[in-house]
């Protein structure tokens, strides 16, 4: 049978472009013969069915140098026919298709990425010239053997005395036909995954004083649940080797939080925040990133543990008072796992503001991955919205680094901010002219449009949206100027609510909105919730002090040059502020017009 093109493609890359990091294949394989193995001891605890097995979950691997040939053997859940088509025919196309856009010239990157597509069974296409798949799910009585040589495959019945999974590797050279070799891969990579490695090795022992050698199944790994173990057991080094081997990610995290809780809530869980953003972070079907386990059987990898807006750290949360057989609707309604799920969200800000205090470094490249994100809880009602704002840098008027809010607080016991799509634009903003003296907030990111109309206050200070108010107008107006102020609202009624004059510095005009506005106010709520775009008119701000302004005002009796100008002066405030602007032509017109 021929593999799907995306799988050929695939295979393609495996063989040829990845193959600086092969090494990695053996951490894909024990990984799902881990992952067939949870899935049958789940079953085997909590399903009657499968009680009478004899089961003892352990991965096996025989190493033969003469013949050329890697077995991983494992007595997991096995497949059976559908199965092989389906998880070695044609990869799930999704994570196949996701794999293959994210691909780069980083082999490094590249060995992590196999690993977080689902897309891991391929790479010992790397090392192996063919691929012999012996499997029998768990009480079945029919065996099967799937056969690979990269060009096709093909699917036999055979015979084999018990369920799960036999993964024969003919070795291209005899790079990992070495028993040692073997032995420090699974160290490196595999140490932690907590069912028993054996490896068939060459053994010495004493008998009578005499060394003899005799060839057997020896563990190799430690096979412990690390987030069970005592902290103070614990190195640093122990708890980034685990992230690896859970996380494919060869980037040590940038942070970890590790609880073992006795009392009221029985439960142990671990969480690491990584040092790379998830691929999927901003797709709404994102992967979850913790697993649910109960009495260190693994329950679920699809449960939302953490609130929407940490989806980002991975981790394991390992449940003493829940059945084994909870479903997945008793498991979100479950009293427990709620407490848990609050209990861990603090742990894990607590430590975010660790980070903050202890390492700026570790937690500006925290803002800068994760900082976006963080900000969604603010549109949350229950979420501590000054805890939330406490862990975000802003970019700002006061300096050129990104900073935190408390040092953004100006003079007036005030909080100022401008909010916008474009960073660049906003830091040009003709509305900063007006707020010299004031320290300014700059939110760019397209979640703060969302989210701060929900924030008015941070601890007792005022947040003030500049575009929102209505500073530095002159009100003393003179009889010409108000009739002058008149006649440009009237030339621009159909863009703009009101026309006012203001300090504006070097700048010749300006948009601001009036916050009491119904028209703004629906504007800002379709913004919120994603409804259909909508523009409310704004308030134009003309600086009487400007050289254009002042040269142009004796000619304003020329319809052609005032209404020009009343035109131009609109077009350069929303341009330079990013706002909607649908008279481009007539804009640029009209400053070649000026420019004769």
């Amino acid at each position: 049978m021929e593999f799907k093109t995306e799988v050929n493609q695939l295979l393609n890359l495996m063989i040829h472009s990845l193959y600086s990091n092969k090494e990695i294949f053996l951490r894909e394989l024990v990984s799902n013969a881990s992952d067939a193995i949870d899935k049958l001891n789940y079953l085997y605890l909590s399903d009657d069915a499968y009680k009478n097995l004899n089961f003892t979950p352990a991965i096996n691997i025989y190493v033969n140098k003469d013949a050329k040939t890697l077995i991983i053997e494992d007595n997991g859940i096995g497949m059976d026919k559908e199965d092989l088509h389906n998880n070695l025919g044609t990869i799930a196309s999704s994570g196949t298709k996701k794999f293959l856009e994210n691909i780069s010239e980083d082999a490094k990157k590249n060995s992590d990425l196999i690993g977080q597509f689902g897309v891991g069974f391929y790479s010992a296409f790397m090392v192996a010239s063919k691929i012999e798949v012996y499997t029998k799910k768990a009480l079945s009585n029919e065996a099967f053997l799937w056969t690979s040589d990269a060009s096709g495959y093909e699917i036999n019945s055979t015979t084999k005395e018990s369920f799960g999974t036999k993964i024969v590797l003919h070795l291209k050279d005899e790079e990992f036909a070495n028993a040692y070799t073997i032995e420090n891969l699974v160290s490196k990579y595999s140490n932690h995954i907590s069912y028993p490695i054996f490896l068939e090795k060459e053994v010495s022992t004493k008998e009578d004083d005499k060394e003899v050698k005799e060839i057997k199944l020896e563990q190799i790994n430690k096979a412990k649940a690390l987030w069970r173990e005592n902290k103070a057991s614990l190195k640093e080094q122990d708890y980034f080797k685990f992230y690896e081997s859970i996380s494919y990610d060869s980037k040590e995290p940038l942070t970890y939080v590790h609880t073992n809780s006795e009392g009221s809530l029985n439960y142990s869980s671990l969480f690491f925040i990584p040092a790379s953003a998830p691929f999927d972070l901003y797709r709404v079907d994102y992967e979850k990133q913790c697993k649910l386990y109960v009495k260190r059987v693994l329950i679920s990898e699809k449960e939302e543990l953490l609130p929407s807006y940490l989806r980002f750290v991975k981790g394991i949360i390992d449940v003493e008072d829940l059945p084994l057989n909870v479903s997945r609707e008793i498991l979100q309604e479950n009293t427990i796992l709620k407490k848990i799920k609050e209990v861990s969200t603090k742990k894990i800000l607590s430590q975010i503001s660790k980070l903050k205090e202890n390492d700026k470094e570790k937690f500006k490249e925290f803002s800068n991955l994760f900082g976006a994100v963080i900000k969604e809880a603010l549109f949350e009602h229950n979420t501590n919205k000054d805890e939330i704002l406490s862990l975000c840098l802003f970019n700002n008027t006061k300096s050129d680094e990104a900073l935190s809010i408390d040092e953004l607080i100006s003079d007036d016991n005030k909080i100022y901010y401008l909010l916008g799509e474009n960073l660049s634009l906003l830091k040009n903003s003709p509305l900063l002219e007006k707020y010299k003296d004031k320290t300014v907030i700059f939110l760019s990111d397209k979640v703060d449009e969302i989210v701060m109309p929900n924030v008015t206050k941070y601890k007792e200070y005022d947040l003030i949206n500049i575009k929102e108010t209505q500073s530095g107008i002159k009100s003393d107006l003179s009889e010409e100027e108000s009739k002058l102020k008149d006649k440009i609202k009237e030339s621009l009624k159909d863009e703009v609510k009101d026309v006012n004059y203001a300090e504006l510095g070097s700048s010749l005009s300006a948009l601001s909105f009036d916050k009491n506005d119904q028209e703004y106010q629906m504007a800002k709520m379709m913004a919120q919730f994603g409804g259909q775009k909508f523009n409310a008119k704004p308030i134009l701000e003309i600086n009487p002090n400007h050289e254009t302004y002042l040269a142009l005002k004796d000619k304003f009796d020329d319809e052609k040059i005032f209404n020009d100008f009343c035109l131009i002066a609109y077009g350069l405030a929303a341009l330079s502020q990013g706002l909607s602007f649908d008279k481009v032509s007539e804009f640029n017109k009209a400053i070649l017009r000026m420019i004769k």
